[in-house]
């Protein structure tokens, strides 16, 4: 019997990517997709529940499923205003967290960033570390948190500024050796694998993954240790 994906942010650059494999993965019969907005041409194997996803909450009587991949996330750039940025990266996945432990779904894996700190001084860092907080409190059993540096792949959107600092970013890729290798930029496709390859493993319960060791894993389908 086939297993039930929710994912949250897959019209996304990992998201995307991610629901793509999914869906040429036979160990998956359903995914499920919560967006504000539907995406066309999907095959019978996706449902879709459109609506407002800043208030996932009114989604809990479908928010049912095996595992849940959450992807969603936001720019300074694209959402400049710091209530609203909050509301989308630490607001959604923390409901997430907490519609997946009160309907009983065992493996919760999301996207966070390298650098997130809830004792941050810097508001985008600290957000991500608050909410990789309280998706933890939620003790699901098997929770992944995925800390990718900057994440390489092509993107629907024109970010020429990003686009820039990505090109200058990989010709620093050399000098990042030992303690530094996390600081590489990782692929959209990598993390989108890792996060497959995590949620068929189940290892153990709550863990927090950096860039090098989300590369590593997403090469190995098989059962992995994580330090």
């Amino acid at each position: 019997m086939g297993k039930t994906a929710i994912i949250i942010g897959a019209t996304g650059l990992t998201g995307a990517i991610l629901l793509e494999k999914l869906l040429n993965d036979d160990r998956y019969k359903t995914i499920k997709l919560f967006s504000r907005k539907e995406i066309e041409g999907m095959p019978s194997k996706v449902k879709q529940f459109i609506g407002n996803i800043l208030e996932l909450e009114n989604f809990k009587k479908d928010f049912i499923a095996d595992e849940v991949f959450c992807c969603i996330g936001t720019t300074a750039k694209k959402t400049p205003d710091k209530e609203l940025y909050k509301r989308i990266d630490y607001g959604i996945p923390v409901t997430a967290a907490k519609l997946a432990k009160e309907n009983e779904i065992n493996t919760f894996l999301v996207v966070s960033a390298l650098g997130s700190n809830a004792n941050s001084s810097i508001f985008y860092n600290k957000t991500k570390g608050e909410m990789e907080l309280e998706v933890l409190k939620q003790n699901i059993p098997n929770t992944y948190i995925l800390r990718p540096s900057i994440i390489s792949g092509d993107r629907n959107e024109n970010r020429i500024g990003e686009k820039v600092g990505l090109v200058i970013f990989k010709l620093l890729q050399p000098l990042f050796i030992g303690k530094l290798k996390k600081y590489k930029t990782i692929k959209a496709k990598e993390i989108a694998q890792s996060m497959i390859n995590l949620a068929n493993s189940k290892t153990s319960k709550e863990k927090i993954i950096t860039s090098n060791k989300i590369r590593e894993i997403s090469k190995n389908n098989k059962l992995l240790k994580i330090k």
